[in-house]
C-alpha cells in the first residue's frame, strides 16, 4: 500500500477546519481543542513517519536491485546541474 501523505494532510486541515468551527460556536471548550489538535497532530506525524520510511525502503529496495540506475541518474542530475549553471 502506497500512503498518501497529500490526502492525510488535507484530511488533518479538514478536521482542524471543523474543530475551529465547533469551537467558534461554543460546543467545545479551549482545553477540549487543543487535546484534539494533539491528537490530529500525532495522526499525522505517524502517516508522515509511515510514507518517508515506505520511500526509504522502496529506495532501499531499488539501490539493493539496481545501483547502477541510481549512480548513473545521479550522474545525470549533477551534469545537468552544472551545464545548467555553467549557461
Amino acid at each position: 500500500m502506497v500512503p498518501n501523505l497529500m490526502e492525510s494532510t488535507k484530511e488533518y486541515w479538514q478536521k482542524l477546519d471543523t474543530l475551529d468551527a465547533a469551537y467558534k460556536r461554543g460546543e467545545v471548550s479551549i482545553e477540549e481543542v487543543d487535546v484534539k489538535v494533539a491528537q490530529y497532530m500525532t495522526e499525522l506525524g505517524q502517516e508522515r513517519r509511515f510514507f518517508f520510511r515506505f520511500v526509504r525502503d522502496r529506495f532501499h529496495q531499488l539501490w539493493q536491485e539496481k545501483p547502477d540506475f541510481l549512480v548513473g541518474i545521479g550522474l545525470m542530475f549533477v551534469l545537468t546541474w552544472m551545464w545548467a549553471a555553467v549557461n
